[in-house]
């Protein structure tokens, strides 16, 4: 039997982990920035903006590539997936788990300046990579105006 030092203080910040991902996330659905659909669990997502394309990376540690789906609905990105939990353990074997198993949806809504022909996505090291291209803006001429 192996002895476990007992820190306290670590379920509290567990807990206000949670409680804190729990606000983000109504906060950011209130201002209609994402969506999170009925779902047991929603991966962690980073999005940042870049001049000619947005990217999305999804943690998705441990869910195999036929476990997610990918799709664009109404300038909608819709990530849907499930984590399987592992098939050769019952429940009564775990001493801790907090990983989460299930499934998950995701949403998010996309600006109109996005090439939907051009999103493509890779999996690498347990994380989703969804790089969706800007379409290029038409440029703006100028017309002369002549005054008779």
């Amino acid at each position: 039997m192996t002895l476990t030092r007992w820190d306290p203080f670590q379920d509290l910040m567990t807990l206000q982990e949670r409680m804190n991902r729990l606000f983000q996330e109504s906060l950011a659905r209130q201002r209609g920035q994402e969506n999170i659909e009925t779902g047991q669990w929603a991966p962690a997502v980073d999005i940042y903006e870049t001049g000619d394309r947005i990217v999305l990376k999804a943690d998705l540690p441990g869910i195999d590539q036929s476990d997610i789906e990918l799709r664009v609905d109404d300038n909608v990105l819709v990530l849907r997936g499930e984590r399987k939990p592992p098939a050769d353990l019952k429940a009564d074997e775990f001493h801790r788990a907090e990983r989460p198993h299930g499934p998950f949806v995701r949403s998010f809504s996309l600006p109109q300046n996005i090439d939907q022909s051009g999103i493509r996505a890779v999996q690498k090291s347990g994380v989703l990579e969804v790089v969706l291209p800007k379409r290029q803006e038409a440029k703006t001429k100028a017309i002369r105006v002549e005054v008779k």
